[in-house]
């Protein structure tokens, strides 16, 4: 899982800015937690996998927010 791929500046982080980037088409590649609560990131795969997105899982909310830079769990995210 090569989460160093959101070290970037232009990456979105949480699962209403991904979905929000997805429907504008501007993500090439998302990243969901495996431990996400459900009901936040329902349907974000198939959104993402819908529009021929890559989606990569990580192996907690606290590793996916530490990827991203910031100081909080993170359940989804996107370049």
């Amino acid at each position: 899982m090569p989460l160093h791929e959101l070290a970037v500046p232009y990456r979105v982080v949480g699962a209403k800015a991904v979905r929000k980037a997805l429907s504008r088409g501007s993500l090439k590649k998302v990243f969901i937690a495996k431990d996400a609560e459900p009901s936040i990131v329902d349907g974000l795969w198939e959104q993402a996998a819908s529009l021929g997105v890559e989606v990569e899982w990580a192996d907690s909310k606290v590793v996916l927010g530490r990827a991203c830079a910031i100081d909080r769990p993170a359940s989804a995210a996107g370049i």
